[in-house]
């Protein structure tokens, strides 16, 4: 397999199984579609077994990092910046879409079995989860945003502590080496998971399911296509001065992981290694992209819950005035960390029905396709953390032009042990 790009490998498993689904679908093969289903889920497992140490020590040496990066304030800043100014384009291209194409007028759904999920936001809940009453439960539970929390407030700890500290940033520096290796290898499970999770998605999911929700569905894959191929080369092509080919040749890898894996923390390993290549320095990569991957979700914090809300609005015939959509809009750009990284965005959509006093159960309306929007939704938020600290590091002219023209020459998950040096660059350079 290593003689086939990673990319060819990725296709290969998405045709593999689309056939399998449609046969396991078409002739009612239960012991397929469980295999599919299987196959698929150990390798999300697998993903997620890896985030909570990922995303803390990635964060904590990332966070040490700067102090060895000139202007590192003003690098945060842009970044938190950039990340607002692309929010705030993409929730304005799903509340137009959504104005545009009704998705739920004409929509007739079994209200009487709609329930809110059991995983609900509201702003006091975001705003208290934030802190954990135990780390330890933190880590247990997969809590990514109070991870998230911790790690933000221990980095910031050990880069005022100084020298002191450097034998707690080592370990953390030696932790985030051996997870990222182990990562790796389930990183090149992908063409093997990407077969069972999209075969599982074709096997489970019929027209008869869709049907109603066509309409919301397209939207949605519109939506999240349009700022893909639209504002994403836009804002490389006006904010950068960049070649938007360049940069999906070299990000593309880490976008179709996402498309299939559903995960953008999981995919942080490639998305990394991707902007590295497109020569953004590895000082700086070190910090956006683990930053990015918890809080940059301009698919699953600002696309979908605009077209969402206005679905919700629209079946359960209640009227959005101008505040409502402003609402909208505030809610993707400030609580998009309420996705914190995991697969769904199901916490993101209720706390802006909650927002906007929409019922909750509209979202129960939605579950059943969930999984299948996901895959866009989590492209698009993957896209979008490499573009960020791309624009960033071409704007502070700090960005290898020439490495970025070369991008997507090589394949970003070629051969671990036998290009060392790569895989080097997702190493964080000592403080």
């Amino acid at each position: 397999m290593r003689k086939f790009p990673f990319s060819l490998q990725i296709l290969l498993g998405l045709v593999l199984g689309v056939a399998l689904g449609f046969v396991a679908r078409a002739n009612d093969v239960s012991w397929l579609t469980s295999t599919l289903h299987t196959v698929g889920g150990l390798f999300v497992q697998l993903l997620k077994l890896a985030v909570p140490p990922l995303v803390f020590t990635a964060i904590v040496v990332s966070v040490v990092s700067l102090r060895g990066v000139a202007n590192a304030a003003r690098l945060a800043l842009k970044t938190l910046l950039w990340f607002g100014v692309t929010a705030l384009i993409a929730v304005s291209v799903g509340i137009g879409l959504g104005l545009l194409t009704d998705p739920g007028k004409g929509v007739t759904l079994d209200l009487s079995g709609a329930a809110a999920p059991k995983r609900t936001g509201s702003w006091t809940d975001f705003l208290t989860g934030i802190v954990p009453t135990n780390p330890v439960g933190a880590f247990v539970e997969g809590n990514v945003l109070q991870i998230v929390f911790l790690a933000l407030v221990v980095g910031a700890a050990a880069l005022l502590v100084g020298e002191k500290a450097e034998p707690f940033v080592a370990l953390n520096r030696a932790l985030l080496e051996i997870v990222q290796k182990a990562l790796w290898w389930v990183i090149r499970l992908a063409p093997i998971g990407t077969l069972g999770l999209i075969g599982n998605a074709v096997a489970s999911y019929g027209w008869d399911l869709l049907a109603p929700l066509a309409k919301f569905t397209t939207a949605v894959y519109v939506g999240c296509a349009i700022v893909l191929f639209v504002v994403y080369p836009v804002v490389l092509l006006a904010a950068g001065r960049l070649n938007p080919l360049r940069f999906f040749a070299g990000a593309w890898p880490a976008i179709e992981l996402a498309f299939v894996s559903r995960s953008s923390v999981g995919t942080m390993p490639v998305t990394q290694r991707a902007v590295e290549r497109l020569g953004v320095p590895r000082e700086y990569a070190s910090f956006a992209v683990p930053f990015g991957a918890t809080t940059k979700m301009d698919g699953c914090a600002a696309i979908y819950p605009a077209l969402a809300a206005i679905f919700v609005a629209q079946v359960f015939g209640v009227h959005l005035s101008v505040t409502d959509y402003l609402l909208i809009a505030f809610v993707s750009v400030v609580g998009s960390a309420a996705t914190a990284g995991l697969t769904g965005a199901i916490v993101m959509l209720t706390l802006t029905l909650s927002t906007l006093g929409l019922p909750l159960a509209g979202a129960g309306l939605l579950l059943a396709i969930d999984p299948i929007l996901d895959m866009i939704r989590t492209a698009t938020n993957v896209a979008g953390q490499a573009l960020v600290p791309t624009v960033v590091a071409a704007r502070e002219g700090t960005l290898d032009r020439a490495a970025y023209d070369a991008a997507g020459r090589r394949d970003p998950v070629g051969p671990l042990e036998a290009d060392r040096s790569a895989s080097d660059r997702l190493e964080p350079v000592p403080a």
